[in-house]
């Protein structure tokens, strides 16, 4: 017997710092000289040796079903040459395996500015309508390695969702 997985819409907004606080920062150029303070970054690599590192990704449409988080460290990321993107995050709760389907969301990020994503914050992304787009990354060397957890919701739930 076979399974069909449903797609879900999710609508993309705008990021803005106020609505992206439950998932980490949005981060905006500054003037030089300004003195540290909560606008900034607020990261975590203590774990390990901080890896800051560009790739470059291809386009890969607007459907996921996979969701990852980081339990070690803060993760930031932005595109380079001013190019929009998109992630789909859930909130953090690290008393759970699973994320809050309830909660999932999806921003759109201008190329302007980066995100730094809270310690266990669930993210899909990034995707994008360009034919491929660099990111700037900044991590733990060994995220990948051994702070990668993925839910897979196609196992879990039959669902894939998409952004709109």
């Amino acid at each position: 017997m076979s399974t069909s997985k449903t797609v879900q819409q999710l609508q993309a907004e705008w990021i803005t710092p106020e609505n992206f606080r439950r998932y980490g920062q949005v981060i905006f150029a500054s003037k030089d000289g300004k003195a540290y303070d909560t606008k900034d970054a607020q990261l975590n690599l203590q774990n390990g040796i901080p890896r800051f590192y560009i790739v470059r990704l291809q386009r890969q449409g607007r459907k996921f079903y996979k969701i990852t988080r980081h339990m070690q460290c803060t993760q930031c990321l932005g595109s380079l040459s001013g190019k929009d993107w998109l992630i789909a995050v859930c909130p953090p709760d690290n008393n759970v395996d699973e994320p809050a389907l309830e909660e999932i969301a999806v921003f759109r990020i201008p190329g302007n500015c980066f995100i730094k994503l809270e310690v266990g914050t669930w993210h899909a992304g990034p995707y994008f309508e360009h034919e491929f787009v660099d990111f700037y990354n900044l991590e733990l060397s060994d995220t990948n390695v051994v702070d990668h957890f993925t839910h897979d919701f196609v196992k879990s739930h039959q669902l894939e969702f998409e952004m709109v």
